[in-house]
């Protein structure tokens, strides 16, 4: 699971639109909305400080929250929030209400183990990181804090697709057409990072040579 839970108080608004936003954001409150499950949307307002916190904190968006709207409790996942472009304050934010069956989106960052156990590393060879997060369907009550991708064994030339990946049960990546690409391990002179095309292409030039062999 993701990051552990938080709760955050809120106030219900009963006015909406931009005049009301902005009599939110000068009372030292950031707007936001809780849609979804079937139910009404319902316009809130919350603390500065306690959203700037978490936002900035790491994990806003695949961390499951509690809101208490004067004194109704409910469960939601943070979608989306914009922030003040010059300032980097949040000026809004977008909840969804979690439900029992509820499956969300979401990008799950990648993270990379046993580099000390990888020939192709060990002989200078390069991590080239393709994707540093992975967007999987999965549902909302079970959202991976991250995937881990095992590089023991991996030497120069190689591609490390999602196939390779162990995902928890009910976690599919959104692209499902295609085995795509994580990470390569690259030769020291390439340093430039890999796009999955470029990455792709490099994976079938050293291919080839093995295949005219046989």
């Amino acid at each position: 699971m993701s990051h552990d839970t938080y709760e955050l108080k809120a106030e219900a608004r009963e006015q909406v639109g931009k005049g009301s936003a902005r009599a939110v954001r000068r009372n030292g409150k950031v707007p936001a909305v809780i849609y979804g499950d079937r139910q009404p949307p319902l316009a809130i307002a919350l603390n500065y400080k306690d959203v700037y916190y978490k936002i900035h904190g790491g994990g806003f968006l695949t961390t499951i929250a509690t809101i208490d709207v004067d004194g109704n409790k409910i469960q939601v996942l943070p979608k989306d929030f914009q922030l003040d472009p010059v300032k980097d304050f949040p000026v809004h934010v977008d909840f969804l209400r979690i439900g029992k069956d509820t499956q969300v989106n979401v990008d799950v960052p990648v993270h990379f183990i046993n580099e000390d156990k990888s020939p192709g590393i060990k002989r200078g060879g390069v991590l080239n990181i393709v994707r540093h997060e992975v967007e999987f369907h999965c549902p909302a009550n079970a959202i991976p804090e991250f995937i881990t991708v095992d590089l023991t064994g991996a030497d120069i030339g190689d591609s490390i697709h999602i196939s390779a990946v162990t995902l928890p049960a009910g976690v599919k990546p959104v692209i499902s057409d295609r085995d795509f690409t994580i990470a390569t391990i690259a030769g020291s002179s390439a340093m430039k990072p890999e796009t999955e095309e470029t990455a792709e292409a490099a994976a079938a030039e050293v291919a080839a040579p093995v295949a005219e062999e046989k």
